[in-house]
């Protein structure tokens, strides 16, 4: 971190503008995401800006959102629908976009009715990669602890494995006749998670990388089991403006709603302990001082 105030997926109203900012901005309810800037003109940004190398983000080498005041650039600054409680909108502008954009990543080569394992299916990212995909139209196969079933299956998916207690590799085959999975979306920051993958995965499957592990961990497939099974790797980093509009159309129709915990500012360690510990179903809110 380049900065002393973390965070990011703030959603404040706007109470001051700047120079050249249209008055219809005040006091509309607005989101600040991880993408604070990105150059706009590199070659990257031209396809999809929210891969610029040059980027800015909130609460990396600019001042997060953890603070009751911040100032954005309106070209990045969500404009939020009326009619959508803040707490709804904040985990959809870091977690929920992101695998929205990872479920169209999957999209290009699976199609409506296909199978899709998602694994920490009941985390912050997963229950809303669980309800994204579901909506969707794809098959979820939701993988979690025992705790966290009914969280993935009230998000609609098709099925639920407990890992502590179930061979997943071995569920997931009979759930899918025997070939695995279409897709396998990995939405935790496990290094078993991503070990399991080749195993779940069918020839001609796509593997989604959301969740982070250390950044010296590799999933463990060689050059020819990916040439010789046709297997597709892709990665997906939040999402642009438009994801996150199309988003918050889903929610505002009823068929997106983030499972969430809220918590007062002043709880803010014990909530990073919580996360710690995997102890939070869904995703963790916290509410400023007003």
């Amino acid at each position: 971190m380049e900065t002393n105030i973390a965070g990011h997926e703030g959603v404040g109203r706007v109470v001051k503008l700047g120079k050249g900012v249209s008055s219809d901005v005040m006091g509309r309810l607005v989101g600040v995401k991880w993408v604070y800037s990105a150059c706009g003109e590199c070659e990257i940004c031209k396809v999809r800006y929210v891969h610029c190398p040059h980027q800015n983000n909130s609460g990396r080498n600019v001042p997060g959102t953890f603070q009751q005041y911040v100032v954005s650039p309106l070209k990045y600054t969500t404009i939020v629908p009326e009619g959508i409680e803040p707490e709804i909108v904040a985990p959809l502008l870091c977690a929920g976009v992101t695998v929205y954009a990872g479920v169209t990543q999957a999209s290009k080569f699976i199609t409506q009715g296909d199978s899709i394992v998602i694994l920490g299916a009941g985390g912050g990212l997963g229950h809303l990669a669980v309800q994204v995909a579901s909506v969707s139209g794809y098959r979820v196969i939701a993988v979690d602890s025992g705790d966290k079933a009914d969280v993935c299956m009230t998000s609609g998916a098709a099925e639920f494995i407990d890992f502590l207690k179930q061979d997943v590799e071995q569920t997931v085959k009979v759930l899918t006749g025997g070939i695995g999975a279409h897709a396998v979306m990995v939405t935790a920051g496990s290094e078993k998670a991503y070990e399991s993958v080749p195993r779940l995965l069918r020839n001609l499957g796509v593997l989604v990388c959301v969740g982070i592990p250390r950044l010296d961990f590799h999933v463990p497939i060689s050059p020819f089991e990916i040439i010789v099974r046709g297997l597709k790797i892709v990665g997906t980093s939040v999402g642009t403006e438009s994801d996150v509009q199309e988003l918050l159309k889903l929610t505002a129709e009823g068929k997106i709603k983030p499972q969430i915990e809220v918590y007062d500012f002043n709880e803010i360690n014990d909530v990073m302990g919580k996360l710690a510990k995997f102890q939070v179903k869904g995703r963790a809110v916290l509410r400023l001082p007003q």
